[in-house]
């Protein structure tokens, strides 16, 4: 049947090829004088519906060719003299009509929203699967809206989703659901779908969601900065956009490109490094990857973060808490930190991200990113052009809780205003939505009393749509949900985020050439390890092991960087503090290489202050998220370490105290320098 189709991959807008075909396909059924019906049939799916035995999920998910050859075969089939009520001028909605250009689209719906509809566009929180793939029903204790009321009370369509995707297909059933619910909205304006990153091995700490399984698993984005490879970048990013495509999520909450100048501090796993000049080569290849050749319904529309750098927090203290307000400059390297974000711009970038900090010390006023007039519209739009879309971290307005912790609202620098001037300063700013909120009323409130124009609500409206109409969501809002199983992990994808683990680790000594280890050894050596699964030791690689260094041939230490750790349930996420092991731990690992050959693998969320475990352990790698399978084939010669340091590793924290918090490199006599990292066919030597 005519409606069973396959579903090929979306096309960009209508071009004039395809206008032209539509026209010819329209003489040829005699409707002279309705040049663009067939077009009109198409954007009006519940017509079709009624009159046609068509699926509209595979319909909308068809390229706008096959579309226009369904419905034409559909038009022949009617009777000649049958009357087919066609929608006439009157039902016509030219926002619907993908002949029309995004502008003309754009404008004719925001001529028809009122402002409660407008509202809702301008707040993008958290969302999530009910039971099986339903609906979520929300939760009154945990202050959660449940999705029908999201969308049709708050008329909400942008949504951050939450949780492991644990089953593809299921998860694809549940954004259809949701796709349909927003689309039998009076104006069934599409939901837009973002997330957090998903494609690390190693847990996102501090960010919503955690990666799962079911994803491609690739080292965090400071490992795919130690690899150094802009095609490979590109490639990752190509990967999850099809990944994520598949599933429904169109908008990225990444790429994350702040610069680690501060060594302390607890969100650089997500980052690119330390250099400048690194991260801004490879943001340009990460963009690439996520929205494609040309921007349009294959893409990901993607939010940069933190403007204008979130990496020189005082003392290495996260702006989420109280205790972490501030953005320091003592080196005076404002500039620094926004030369990635510049070179973000030029490539294209779509979204833009302000952190929480306040920038102290500076020109600009001392009030959090989203705050603050002069940084969001002197700077980030007007000196630097930036003409995409704004929106504010989560959590500015109103306070709430998170993982179970209180958390006040981070407003730093106005906490003592209400929610509604809080409101009112971030549009004032430049921003254009509000993350982590749904308080649409306030809004509302500001527009109903005059106190914000419509007009100014109508530019932040404009952009929003925009990007939903450009990414294809108004005419193909729904996926493939077949489809999407046999894309999401495929073996291919899998394959080449293991090859960029591998590649990722960072050998950083080898005395005496012990690494790569014969693979013969396997049979004939005990092993103490820590950190290591030991039933996947034992029963996968069939490894002999003991539980005291003193019986064991060579110890394998998994380890990670040294935190202090926090009270609370999401605060306890964030690793920060020391970078040094206590002398307890110190003496304890000291008796283990004391005894036996050791090889460690470190954790480095962080650049760890390791100088004793280079001087007392056979070799060290760092690894910035690593599977144990990976590991054991880098450690037997399998595949090669190629990571280069993304940063310094300091020799001390008396060093990093001393280190001015916005300045790259400015520790005392590191043990390594920013691109260190040896090779076993030149052991000894840097890259």
């Amino acid at each position: 049947m005519v409606c069973m189709m396959h579903a090929g991959p979306c096309s960009h807008g209508q071009g004039l090829e395809e206008k032209l075909f539509i026209k010819r396909r329209n003489r040829q059924l005699g409707l002279r004088q309705e040049t663009s019906a067939i077009s009109r049939l198409i954007s009006n799916p519940r017509f079709l519906a009624n009159h046609f035995p068509l699926k509209m999920a595979v319909f909308s998910s068809m390229r706008w060719t096959r579309k226009v050859l369904v419905v034409s075969f559909m038009l022949s089939m009617v009777p000649s003299g049958l009357s087919l009520n066609i929608p006439r001028t009157e039902d016509y909605l030219p926002y619907r009509d993908a002949s029309l250009s995004v502008e003309e689209r754009v404008q004719d719906l925001i001529s028809r929203m009122t402002v409660e509809e407008k509202a809702g566009q301008l707040f993008h929180t958290q969302i999530q699967l009910g039971v099986n793939g339903t609906l979520d029903l929300g939760n009154a204790t945990l202050s959660r809206n449940s999705t029908v009321n999201m969308v049709t009370e708050k008329h909400m369509t942008h949504f951050n989703l939450l949780g492991t995707v644990a089953d593809v297909k299921q998860n694809a059933e549940w954004y259809n659901r949701v796709q349909q619910l927003a689309l039998d909205t009076r104006l069934g304006i599409p939901v837009t779908l973002s997330s957090d990153p998903r494609h690390t091995f190693s847990d996102n700490l501090g960010a919503s969601i955690s990666s799962g399984t079911k994803f491609s698993q690739w080292p965090d984005s400071i490992g795919l900065a130690a690899i150094r490879d802009p095609a490979l970048v590109k490639r990752f990013a190509e990967v999850a956009r099809d990944e994520y495509i598949a599933i429904g999520i169109r908008s990225s909450l990444h790429p994350q490109i702040d610069l680690t100048t501060e060594p302390r501090w607890g969100r650089q796993a997500t980052t690119m490094g330390e250099d400048a000049n690194l991260t801004s080569t490879l943001v340009v290849s990460y963009l690439d990857g996520f929205m494609g050749p040309e921007f349009g319904n294959t893409s990901i529309t993607t939010v940069t973060k933190h403007f204008p750098g979130s990496g020189p927090v005082e003392d290495g203290l996260d702006s989420h808490f109280t205790y972490g307000k501030n953005a320091t400059y003592p080196g005076n390297n404002f500039e620094y930190h926004l030369q990635p974000f510049k070179a973000a711009i030029a490539a294209g970038a779509r979204q833009m991200m302000p952190y929480y900090s306040r920038p102290m010390g500076t020109k600009y006023d001392e009030v959090a990113s989203s705050f603050n007039k002069g940084l969001i519209t002197d700077l980030l739009r007007n000196e630097l052009g930036f003409k995409g879309i704004v929106v504010s971290d989560w959590g500015l307005i109103t306070d709430g809780y998170i993982a179970g912790q209180y958390m006040p609202a981070r407003a730093w620098g106005v906490e003592n205003s209400t929610e509604l001037e809080r409101a009112a300063r971030i549009i004032d700013a430049g921003v254009d939505q509000f993350g982590g909120e749904q308080r649409v009323e306030l809004i509302i409130e500001l527009v109903n009393s005059g106190a914000i124009p419509e007009s100014r609500i109508d530019e932040s409206v404009a952009r929003l749509l925009t990007e939903k109409f450009l990414l294809g969501l108004f005419d193909n809002p729904f996926v493939d949900v077949a489809a999407a199983a046999a894309i999401v992990g495929n073996d291919d994808f899998r394959r080449l985020g293991n090859e960029a683990q591998q590649k990722s680790l960072t050998l950083l000594s080898n005395n005496n050439n012990i690494l790569p280890l014969s693979p013969s050894c396997l049979a004939t050596t005990k092993f103490y390890v820590e950190g290591f699964n030991t039933t996947f030791l034992q029963q996968e690689k069939n490894m002999t092991l003991v539980t005291d260094p003193q019986d064991a041939d060579l110890a394998l230490l998994r380890l990670k960087t040294h935190y202090d750790p926090r009270p609370g349930g999401f605060e306890a996420n964030y690793h920060d503090g020391s970078l040094a092991y206590n002398a307890t731990e110190q003496a304890r690992q000291a008796a283990i290489y004391s005894a036996v050959p050791t090889i460690v693998d470190i954790y480095l969320e962080r650049p760890a202050v390791i100088p004793e475990i280079i001087d007392q352990a056979a070799a060290v790698l760092g690894n910035y998220g690593v599977s144990a399978e990976n590991l054991l084939k880098v450690l037997f010669g399998e595949a090669e370490p190629l990571g280069q340091l993304p940063f310094d590793m300091p020799s001390s924290m008396e060093a990093v105290e001393a280190s001015r918090e916005d300045v790259p490199f400015d520790t005392k006599d590191p043990v390594f320098r920013f691109g260190h990292g040896l090779r076993y066919a030149a052991a000894g030597a840097d890259a």
